[in-house]
């Protein structure tokens, strides 16, 4: 863990683990805008999760006369909470895993994040505090991932992993899953801007390349019926790229992944959109309403030019950690339920087990099991 975090992260301290003395310095060299933007964010984040948890319930349900069926939803023990920070330190990053975690009930919480330009990033480590990690390392990368999965000697291992990360961070995910559980493996980003001839130019171009921003190979595509729009979206791209400060990235993610798709109406552009099945879906049409109640295909979707991409992505209480390449078509994104397991049990009165029993008894000698017969058996001869 040592040797590939000064390898890969010129980051060699005596211990990964920050103090609390250390915790305290990064809180208290941010200006108390800062914290504020944070701990607001947060609270969103906090409120919305609180609102999910509250609609999983736990149920037990009389299914037959004596017949007691039910469902318990318990919380993970142990989730470590990866933040990115090698390119971009990534405060939202916190607030989407360990403020969840938190809401969720898990009881340990650890959080690492590797170091920015040399030393810990303060708004990220205030960011984990603040959320409520019970534990802080400065340590990223696949080190970072290993060690939680497996542990070490200073930390111990968690049950679960979650939060994005490149490439490398995707696989590390990916050869731990098994031996711990994780959230989902999170590719470059996505994003659609689905629109009609009531989207202007100028927004379409914006929130494509506020999103191209995150790497070379973020996909960013725009699906209209606008003609007019689906020929000026070229033009307008260039001219913001002139002063755009990561026109860099988002340029060469638009060159070599932007893509214009002309389509003749909604229908043809609910088909698209579906098919695509994108992390991040903007609706900026006459009736974005029309694409809630029908598509079944997206990360998180955005309705409406009052909202965006960025606003999940940093503040407005929705997690932006969500399914890529194409993993939306069966499963949503991280949120509260991610760290619950869902966990049955059942109860039987004297009386009811006989009929249970017998039904048992028969189908288990369909199958040839002897043993579990027997168990059947043994319960219609005892409670008869």
């Amino acid at each position: 863990m040592l040797e590939y975090s000064e390898k890969f992260d010129r980051w060699a301290p005596d211990a990964f683990r920050l103090t609390e003395a250390q915790i305290e310095a990064c809180v208290k060299s941010l200006d108390d805008s800062v914290i504020e933007d944070i701990k607001f964010a947060q609270e969103q984040v906090r409120n919305f999760a609180q609102a999910q948890k509250d609609a999983l319930a736990d149920i037990e349900v009389e299914t037959l006369p004596g017949v007691f069926l039910g469902h318990k939803n318990i919380p993970v023990s142990s989730v470590g909470c990866y933040v990115p920070g090698g390119k971009y330190p990534l405060v939202a990053s916190a607030h989407m895993g360990v403020v969840t975690a938190k809401v969720a009930g898990v009881s340990r919480v650890i959080a690492c994040s590797p170091p920015f330009e040399g030393k810990p990033n303060a708004a990220v480590v205030a960011a984990m505090h603040l959320g409520g990690a019970d534990e802080i390392y400065c340590l990223g990368g696949v080190q970072a991932i290993a060690a939680m999965a497996i542990g070490t000697e200073t930390i111990a291992p968690v049950d679960m992993i979650v939060g994005p990360g490149n490439e490398y961070v995707a696989e590390a995910k990916r050869q731990v899953f098994g031996r711990v559980g994780i959230d989902l493996l999170a590719g470059p980003t996505e994003t659609v801007v689905v629109a009609d001839e009531s989207c202007d130019v100028e927004m379409a171009a914006t929130d494509l390349l506020g999103q191209a921003e995150h790497g070379f190979n973020s996909p960013s595509v725009l699906v209209t019926t606008s003609r007019a729009l689906a020929d000026a979206l070229p033009d307008e791209i260039e001219r913001q790229l002139e002063t755009l400060e990561t026109a860099d990235i988002a340029g060469r993610a638009w060159e070599d992944y932007g893509q214009i798709i002309l389509c003749e109406d909604d229908e043809e552009m609910l088909r698209v959109t579906d098919d695509l099945a994108f992390e991040h879906v903007e609706i900026i049409t006459k009736d974005p309403d029309f694409f809630l109640s029908r598509l079944r295909n997206f990360g998180a979707l955005f309705l409406g030019p009052e909202t965006n991409v960025a606003y999940g992505d940093k503040v407005i209480g929705t997690n932006h950690t969500l399914p890529t390449g194409r993993a939306a078509r069966y499963t949503g994104g991280l949120w509260v339920g991610k760290f619950i397991k869902t966990c049955t049990y059942q109860r039987v009165d004297p009386s009811a087990t006989r009929g249970i029993g017998e039904y048992c008894s028969r189908l288990c000698a369909i199958e040839g099991f002897a043993g579990h017969k027997a168990q059947a058996d043994l319960r219609v001869e005892r409670y008869s």
